[in-house]
């Protein structure tokens, strides 16, 4: 339908982003600047994405729980990196109850610091490690420029939180969870990601190590889409979290801290999304098939309404996701546009032939046109769906992985790697230059180290940028 037509993403991508957020109805606009309002069908797309991480959490031995939104102050004091890290995004409360408060209370941005001052009351022994808590909350930062899901003021997320006797403990807490989120986007959201070690740079204000998953969006940008942070001991020595080891000496525990937020909204809907609006992993789609009954007149509407009534008994009963489509005031035409937009994996179409042949029409959302479409038996309709709700699964990661694979480039040079930037994909060279090397390269190109890839060719090579001998590979993109 005219109305539901969108912007091309060839020719403005943000244009087509935030029309497709709206219009396939996963959020509306807040009277509050930066902030979101998520509307019911951009909220069960988050919660498939919380309960499949949620699921993954808690087999990995972590715990739910939950901390308050306002931190003193002075808490984040503390620690003196990580103050510096966000004071720009802070919001802070003065006054409460008419009165000014003693000391100010800071909006939680995320919640290191009062979660480490509880686990130093928790923590007394070796026996009470490993402490493992994960926070599902909502999180606020004061950002300048804001764009839906991807960069809001307020968001929400999970923060998983946890200590340890060890620093190889932690580093192997932190490596783990990372696995949880590559196995989370690559499995359930289909987004082929790519894991790694950030730089110093770019880490996490107050962590030794920051690891990350970054995938490629449809307009070639990357999207740092969850991060995990090995702490070291840096907030057990700012907040005092000691415990006595099988020795009876006193020790500083080994923190972690881990997140990822509704912005995997966001990298869903720009790693999958065509022109026509959504395209849904079926894991995550809040309705894996859309059921839209097709007559003309009553006669014909009692009996396919009739086979629906049916399938719809059979697809539930199988654990398929269903919405059956019942508005009378509407064209099937508009349905199917309608369906499109929202990214619906299956369309299941049934008319008076239908109900006479035995059989439905089912159109796949991610092959368009004749070609996703065929006309299957109603027998054994749930095994059929099921499967073909597994092809479109596989095929969106494939496709996905293919447009990634093809726009990432091997350099050897610096105007090799400008080249690949100004083109609009990713740049993978050998890399031994400085932090102020980063800069520099940010700064003419508006690139970053997106991570250096866990996965590395043997050996050594030269870095592109200062021709010195480099040990490991970068890779460098624009990024939301």
């Amino acid at each position: 339908m005219a109305s539901q037509a969108v912007t091309p993403q060839s020719e403005d991508f943000s244009k087509w982003y935030n029309e497709i957020v709206y219009k396939a109805e996963l959020a509306d606009q807040s009277p509050v600047r930066g902030c979101l309002i998520i509307k019911p069908y951009g909220y069960e797309l988050w919660e498939a994405i919380k309960s499949g991480l949620d699921r993954r959490f808690k087999a990995t031995g972590h715990q739910n729980a939950y901390f308050p939104l306002f931190i003193p102050e002075s808490f984040l004091k503390r620690e003196a990196e990580h103050v510096e890290g966000f004071s720009p995004e802070l919001a802070v409360v003065t006054i409460a109850g008419g009165k000014e408060l003693e000391e100010p209370l800071v909006v939680r941005p995320t919640s290191e610091t009062i979660i480490m001052d509880a686990f130093k009351q928790w923590i007394q022994s070796y026996r009470d490690l490993p402490l493992l808590i994960n926070q599902w909350a909502n999180v606020v930062r004061w950002e300048l420029r804001t764009r839906p899901f991807l960069r809001t003021t307020e968001f929400l997320w999970q923060e998983g939180h946890t200590a340890h006797a060890t620093a190889e403990e932690a580093e192997a807490e932190t490596k783990q969870m990372l696995d949880v989120y590559a196995d989370f986007a690559i499995n359930d959201a289909a987004i082929p990601v790519i894991k790694g070690k950030k730089s110093d740079r770019e880490k996490f204000a107050g962590a030794v190590h920051t690891y990350t998953i970054e995938a490629m969006m449809r307009d070639k940008k990357a999207l740092q889409s969850g991060t995990s942070h090995n702490l070291g001991q840096n907030f057990a020595k700012a907040f005092g979290i000691q415990y006595v080891d099988e020795n009876n000496q006193y020790q500083y525990v080994w923190t972690t801290s881990w997140g990822l937020s509704t912005r995997m909204i966001g990298a869903i809907v720009m790693t999958h999304g065509d022109d026509k609006g959504l395209r849904l992993p079926p894991k995550v789609a809040p309705y894996q098939v859309v059921i839209v009954p097709i007559y003309k007149n009553d006669t014909e509407r009692g009996a396919v309404m009739e086979t629906v009534d049916k399938i719809s008994k059979e697809l539930a009963a199988h654990g398929i996701r269903i919405y059956l489509d019942k508005r009378e005031n509407l064209s099937p035409g508009f349905k199917f546009n309608d369906w499109e937009m929202r990214g619906v994996p299956v369309r299941m179409e049934v008319g008076p032939k239908d109900v006479e042949k035995g059989t439905v029409a089912l159109a796949r959302r991610d092959i368009p046109g004749k070609e996703g479409k065929q006309f299957v038996p109603q027998e054994n309709l749930a095994a059929r769906v099921l499967e073909l709700l597994n092809e479109v699964q596989a095929n969106l990661l494939q496709q996905a992985a293919d447009f990634r694979d093809a726009n990432i480039h091997d350099v050897t040079s610096y105007d090799q790697m400008k080249q690949v930037i100004e083109q609009g994909g990713w740049a993978r060279g050998w890399w031994s230059g400085t932090g102020d090397d980063e800069a520099q390269i940010k700064d003419e190109t508006g690139a970053t180290i997106r991570c250096f890839p866990f996965e590395q060719p043997s050996g050594a090579g030269q870095c592109f940028f200062t021709g010195q001998s480099a040990e490991r590979i970068a890779l460098f993109a624009k990024a939301y």
